[in-house]
C-alpha cells in the first residue's frame, strides 16, 4: 500500500475545516498502514465528536463527560477495519472486538481502548455518557438520526442538566441540526480516499 496516499488522508484540507486526528494516533494509523478511506473517515468522525463536546461545553455545561476520551475514542472507533477492511465498505461487527486488541497490543489502555469494541452498541445498563457521545458523532458525521441512541443522550442530558425532556431533546436537536448540515462535505471527503491501493505495474 502507498503510504503517500494514506497520509495524504491524515493530512489533506477539507471542507468543512475537518482537522487532524491526534498524533498518536496519526502515528498508529501509519505504522498499521491503514486504509486511506480508513483514515479520511476517522477524521471526519473525530472532528464531528469534537463539534460536538465544544457545542455541548457551551450549550450544556452541566453535562458530565471527559472530553479526552470521546475524542480518542472517535479518533479510533473503527481501527480494527485496518484487519477487516470488508467492512470499510460493507456490514460487519468483526472489526469492534479486533480493533479492542489491536489497541491493546499497541499499549492502549483498556479504557480508552473501548470505544473500538463498543461504538456501535449503546443498550449496556453501564454504557457511560462518553460511550454515547462517540456514538453519536459516529452516526451525525454522516446526518443519520437514531433515536433510541438520542433517547439515552437526552436522559443524561436531564440527569446532569435538570429540565424536562422536551427541554433536553430540543438542546440535542439543535446541536446535532447544525453538525448534520455538513455531512455531504464529510462525506465527500471520505469518498476521496481509497479503500486500498495498488502500486506497482
Amino acid at each position: 500500500m502507498s503510504l503517500i496516499a494514506l497520509r495524504r488522508a491524515l493530512t489533506e484540507p477539507a471542507t468543512p475545516g475537518i482537522g487532524p486526528l491526534p498524533e498518536d494516533v496519526t502515528r498508529l494509523l501509519l505504522d498499521l498502514e491503514a486504509p486511506p478511506r480508513l483514515a479520511a473517515h476517522l477524521r471526519a468522525v473525530h472532528d464531528t465528536a469534537r463539534g460536538l463536546v465544544d457545542a455541548f461545553g457551551e450549550t450544556l455545561p452541566r453535562l458530565r463527560f471527559d472530553r479526552e476520551e470521546v475524542l480518542f475514542g472517535a479518533a479510533t472507533h473503527d481501527v480494527g477495519k485496518v484487519i477487516h477492511t470488508g467492512e470499510l465498505s460493507g456490514p460487519g461487527h468483526a472489526h469492534e472486538q479486533a480493533g479492542y486488541e489491536l489497541l491493546r497490543t499497541h499499549g492502549v489502555d483498556a479504557r480508552l481502548a473501548r470505544f473500538a469494541r463498543n461504538h456501535a452498541t449503546w443498550t449496556a445498563a453501564d454504557i457511560s455518557t462518553e460511550d454515547l457521545l462517540v456514538s453519536l458523532a459516529d452516526k451525525i458525521w454522516k446526518a443519520k438520526r437514531v433515536g433510541d441512541l438520542e433517547d439515552r443522550v437526552v436522559e443524561r442530558i436531564r440527569r446532569d442538566c435538570g429540565g424536562s425532556p422536551w427541554e433536553a431533546f430540543m438542546a440535542l436537536d439543535d446541536v446535532l441540526d447544525a453538525l448534520a448540515r455538513d455531512a455531504d462535505d464529510r462525506l465527500a471527503f471520505q469518498a476521496r480516499h481509497p479503500i486500498t491501493v495498488v502500486t506497482g505495474p
